[in-house]
C-alpha cells in the first residue's frame, strides 16, 4: 500500500511540473509569432536545445532547411537567407525531441527606437498636460497589419543578459499602438507608407536615463569618471547605473538582424556637454561592433526647453550631437529647434520627430533621393565692416519665419552678444547691431529655451549653432 501511495504521488508531482521542464528547445523572447525578419540579408536564429544535439530550421518562404548543432551548454545559433519584403511566413524550429513553430512572420525592414523619455513616450501620451498632438486621429487609423512591434521589458541589469522576460510582437491597431512610441510608430509608418513593405520596430527605451547607462563597461572603461559596479547576475536598482539598460535591454538583441537604429537621448545628460560628445560617438561604434553591421544610425537633436540653471548648457549639448556627424559614419540627425515647448521636457509634437528621423532614413538608407532631410547648416562666416556674412549648406529658398525675432546674436572682442538684425541676401544671412561696432562672432538659438525660425524652401529647420569657441557662460 505504501508503493502505491509512493508512485501515485510521484505520478500526481509528474503531471504536474511545468511542460516546459522538459522541453530543452527555447528560443529568445524577440523570436514570436508575428516576428518581422530583415529581408533579403542572412538573419541570426538562436537559442538553447539539449547539448551536442543537431537543430534544425526549416523556413516557409524557400522551404530550405538549415542544421547545425547545438554546444555543450545547449547553445546553438545560424543564419538563414531572407527573401525580398512579404509574408506571412511559418518558421520551424526542432531539435531530437522537440518542435517550435513560428506563425506569421513577416520580411520587411527592421529598425530599433531607442533613447529616454521623448523616445518611450507612447501615443497616448504621458498625462492630460503631456499629450500628443493628434494622437486620436492617428490612433483612429493605426490598424496596419505591416506596422509592427516588440517592446523590450525595461531592466536594468549588473551583468550582460541573455534573454528578456516574456515579451511579444504586437500589429499595430487603434488599441496596441496607444502603447507604441510616438515618435517610431511615426518613422514606422512613413518608411511603410512609402516603401510598401512590413516594418518592425525593437522599442528599447526609458525614460530619465544617461547615454552611460546604455554603453557596455568595456566600452566606458576610458572614463575614470564613469563609475562601473562589479557585475553580479542581479538587477541594478538605480536604472541610470552605468551598463545596467546595456546590460538588461540592449545585448540580448544584440546579432538580431536590423537595418538601423533611431535615437532620441541626451537630455539627461546636458549638465555634461564635454562627456557626452566622447561617449555619443563611441556608444554607437560599440554598437556596431558588437552587431558585426555598418547599421545606420540617425538621432533627435533635444529640442529647446527652459533648463533653467543648464540653460547655457542645452545649446552647447545640442552643438556636441551637431558635431558628432562628422564622427559617426552613416548617421543623420533630426533637427528639432523649433518644436521644443518652454513649459516641458516632452513637446507634444512626435510627428514631426518620426517624419523627421524618416526622411533621412528614405534619403541615405533607402537612396529615394527626391527625398529632402536637411536644414541650412552653417558653413562660413566672412566679416565686412560692420557685418557678419553668414553662408550655408541646404540653403536653397532661406527663409526666416519671424525676421524681426532675436534668435541671431553677434559678440565683438568682448565676447558680449547683442541681437542683431538678420537679413537674407541670396542664400547668405547679414548680420548686424548697432551695438556691435566691430562684429567677431555670431550664434543662432543658442539658449536653452528658444523658438528657431531659421528653415530652407523644404520647410526644414537650421540647427542652433556657433562660430565661435569661446567658453560657454551661464545666461
Amino acid at each position: 500500500m505504501k508503493k502505491i501511495i509512493i508512485a501515485v504521488f510521484f505520478l500526481f508531482t509528474l503531471l504536474s511540473f511545468p511542460l516546459f521542464l522538459f522541453a530543452n528547445l527555447k528560443l529568445p523572447a524577440v523570436f514570436t509569432d508575428g516576428m518581422v525578419l530583415q529581408q533579403e540579408s542572412s538573419v541570426a536564429v538562436w537559442g538553447l536545445a539539449s547539448s551536442n544535439t543537431k537543430v534544425e530550421v526549416l523556413s516557409s518562404w524557400k522551404h530550405q532547411t538549415y542544421t547545425t548543432t547545438s554546444d555543450q551548454q545547449g547553445h546553438w545559433k545560424m543564419n538563414i537567407r531572407t527573401p525580398k519584403a512579404g509574408g506571412p511566413y511559418q518558421l520551424t524550429i526542432k531539435d531530437d525531441q522537440s518542435k517550435i513553430t513560428l506563425n506569421n512572420v513577416l520580411i520587411g525592414e527592421v529598425w530599433i527606437a531607442s533613447g529616454q523619455s521623448n523616445m518611450a513616450m507612447s501615443m497616448k501620451g504621458f498625462s492630460a498636460k503631456e499629450p500628443i498632438l493628434h494622437s486620436d486621429s492617428i490612433l483612429a487609423a493605426a490598424n496596419n497589419d505591416q506596422i509592427r512591434f516588440f517592446m523590450a521589458p525595461q531592466t536594468s541589469w549588473a551583468q550582460p543578459m541573455q534573454e528578456y522576460r516574456k515579451s511579444n510582437w504586437n500589429s499595430a491597431s487603434p488599441t496596441t499602438a496607444r502603447n507604441f512610441s510616438a515618435v517610431a510608430y511615426t518613422f514606422a509608418s512613413e518608411l511603410q507608407q512609402k516603401l510598401k513593405v512590413p516594418v518592425g520596430i525593437i522599442q528599447v527605451a526609458w525614460g530619465g536615463t544617461f547615454i552611460q547607462s546604455w554603453m557596455s563597461a568595456k566600452s566606458l572603461q576610458a572614463f575614470p569618471e564613469v563609475k562601473l559596479l562589479p557585475e553580479k547576475d542581479v538587477a541594478f536598482e538605480d536604472k541610470n547605473t552605468p551598463a545596467g539598460l546595456f546590460n538588461g535591454m540592449i545585448n540580448p538583441l544584440i546579432g538580431y538582424s536590423i537595418k538601423g537604429v533611431i535615437w532620441y537621448q541626451g537630455e539627461q545628460n546636458v549638465r555634461d556637454p564635454k562627456l557626452y560628445a566622447k561617449l555619443f560617438p563611441l556608444m554607437v561604434k560599440d554598437w556596431r561592433s558588437l552587431w558585426g553591421q555598418n547599421f545606420a544610425f540617425y538621432y533627435a537633436q533635444i529640442a529647446p526647453w527652459d533648463y533653467k540653471s543648464a540653460n547655457h548648457k542645452a545649446p552647447w549639448l545640442r552643438e556636441m550631437q551637431l558635431n558628432a556627424l562628422n564622427e559617426i559614419p552613416n548617421a543623420g540627425m533630426a533637427v528639432l529647434t523649433d518644436i521644443g515647448m518652454e513649459n516641458t521636457i516632452h513637446p507634444p509634437d512626435k510627428q514631426t520627430v518620426g517624419k523627421r528621423l524618416s526622411y533621412l532614413a528614405l534619403q541615405q538608407t533607402y537612396r529615394q533621393t527626391k527625398i529632402k532631410a536637411q536644414g541650412p547648416t552653417f558653413h562660413q562666416l566672412k566679416i565686412k565692416d560692420n557685418q557678419l556674412w553668414l553662408t550655408f549648406k541646404h540653403h536653397e529658398g532661406l527663409y526666416l519665419t519671424e525676421p524681426e525675432s532675436s534668435t541671431f546674436e553677434i559678440a565683438g572682442a568682448d565676447q558680449v552678444f547683442y541681437p542683431a538684425q538678420a537679413i537674407i541676401n541670396n542664400g547668405e544671412i547679414i548680420l548686424t547691431s548697432p551695438k556691435v561696432t566691430k562684429p567677431l562672432a555670431a550664434r543662432y538659438a543658442y539658449k536653452g529655451w528658444v523658438k528657431g525660425n531659421l528653415y530652407n524652401k523644404y520647410g526644414l529647420p537650421a540647427s542652433s549653432f556657433r562660430t565661435d569657441n569661446w567658453e560657454i557662460k551661464p545666461q
